[in-house]
C-alpha cells in the first residue's frame, strides 16, 4: 500500500482568529502536507470601536461591559479579543459609526469590507506561518459573502497555487486522488448567500461530477459544504416559527437538516470520500455504501478547533482520526 498524502480538513470557522491559528499550526503539529477548511469562514458580527472626539476610544456593551480605551496598544488588544471570538472590530470615528446605524446600505458595505480586509488579513497569516512546501485549500460555505471569493483567488495566483479556491474545478490532492467542491447548500431557515432548492442542487452537483472523467470516480473526493440527509452527521436542533430550538425535558430536539440531493449523488455514484461540514452539532463519520462521509462539526464559538486527519493512499483512505484541540 503505497501512502500518497496526510491531509488535515475542518469547516466553518466562521470567523474565530483563535481557531484559525489552531489550523494553521495542525500542518505542523499533525505533519499535514494538505490543510483544507471547508466553508464559512466569516464572521456574523461587527463590533464599532468609535474614536471619540477627545481621543479616547468606546465600543457598544461586549464581553460584560463597555470599554472606554485611550491608547492605541488598548485599542489592538481589544480588537484580537473581538477577532478570537468571531466577530470584526471596526475602528472608525464616532460620526461614522452613527451615521451607519442608521444607514443599512452604507453599514452593509462597510460590514463587507472589514470582512473582505480580515480575510486579506487571514491568508497572508496562511501563508507566513504555515510550512512552504504544505497546500492551503480554503473553500466558501453557504453562509459566506461573494466579497471573499476575488480575495482566495488572487492569493491562489500570487502563491502560486499554494493557496488553493477549489470552488471552479478539480483539485489533485495527489497523483491519484481529483477531489471537486460545492459550497451550495440546500435551504436554510437564515437564507444565507448561497443556498437554493433541492433540485437546483442536485444540477449543480451533477456538473461538479462531471467535471472528472468516469473512470475516476471510484478514488473521487466529493467536498460537498452540505452532508447528506439522514445520515447521523446532519442532526441539529428543531426550530419553532420564532426560530428557537424545541426543547423537550429540557433537551433540543434533534432532527436530519442535511440535503437530499447531496446524499442521492453520494449513494448513485459512490465516489471514495465525501468532505462535509455545515451542521456544528453532528461531528462523526458514515458509510454510504461504499463512501465513506466525514464531518468534523465545529465549536467556534467557544475557541475550539475540531478536526479530521487522514492519510490517502493508493488504495483509498487508509487510516483518520477525528480530533479537537
Amino acid at each position: 500500500m503505497k501512502y500518497l498524502v496526510r491531509i488535515v480538513y475542518s469547516g466553518d470557522v466562521h470567523g474565530s482568529e483563535r481557531v484559525w491559528r489552531k489550523f494553521l499550526k495542525a500542518a505542523v503539529e499533525h505533519k499535514g502536507e494538505i490543510i483544507f477548511m471547508n466553508g464559512d469562514l466569516t464572521g456574523k458580527k461587527i463590533i464599532p470601536i468609535c474614536e471619540m472626539r477627545d481621543g479616547t476610544y468606546k465600543t457598544p456593551k461586549i464581553f460584560g461591559k463597555v470599554w472606554v480605551l485611550k491608547t492605541k496598544q488598548e485599542v489592538e488588544e481589544l480588537a484580537q479579543k473581538i477577532r478570537d471570538v468571531g466577530m470584526y472590530p471596526w475602528i472608525a470615528p464616532y460620526e461614522e459609526v452613527m451615521e451607519c446605524a442608521n444607514n443599512e446600505k452604507k453599514l452593509n458595505k462597510v460590514f463587507e469590507g472589514v470582512m473582505a480586509k480580515e480575510m486579506d488579513r487571514w491568508l497572508k497569516m496562511a501563508d507566513e506561518k504555515v510550512p512552504k512546501n504544505v497546500t492551503i485549500i480554503v473553500a466558501p460555505g453557504n453562509d459566506d459573502p461573494f466579497v471573499i471569493d476575488p480575495i482566495i483567488k488572487r492569493w491562489e495566483k500570487e502563491t502560486e497555487g499554494r493557496i488553493v479556491y477549489p470552488n471552479d474545478k478539480v483539485v489533485w490532492l495527489d497523483d491519484k486522488h481529483p477531489m471537486v467542491t460545492c459550497e451550495w447548500v440546500n435551504p436554510t431557515p437564515w437564507n444565507s448567500p448561497r443556498e437554493e432548492p433541492e433540485h437546483k442542487l442536485r444540477k449543480r452537483l451533477l456538473k461538479k461530477i462531471r467535471m472528472v472523467d468516469e473512470d475516476l470516480i471510484p478514488v473521487l473526493v466529493c467536498a460537498f459544504h452540505a452532508p447528506p440527509y439522514d445520515t447521523g452527521i446532519d442532526l441539529a436542533p428543531k426550530l419553532d416559527r420564532n426560530l428557537r430550538p424545541v426543547l423537550v425535558g429540557g433537551h433540543p430536539v434533534m432532527v436530519p437538516v442535511g440535503s437530499k440531493a447531496v446524499r442521492e449523488i453520494i449513494e448513485k455514484f459512490q465516489p471514495l470520500l465525501g468532505l462535509h461540514s455545515h451542521i456544528h452539532e453532528s461531528p462523526g463519520e458514515v458509510h454510504i455504501g461504499r463512501t465513506l462521509c466525514i464531518n468534523p462539526g465545529s465549536e467556534y464559538d467557544r475557541g475550539i478547533l475540531r478536526m479530521y486527519v487522514f492519510d490517502l493512499t493508493d488504495k483509498g483512505v487508509e487510516k483518520y482520526w477525528r480530533m479537537t484541540g
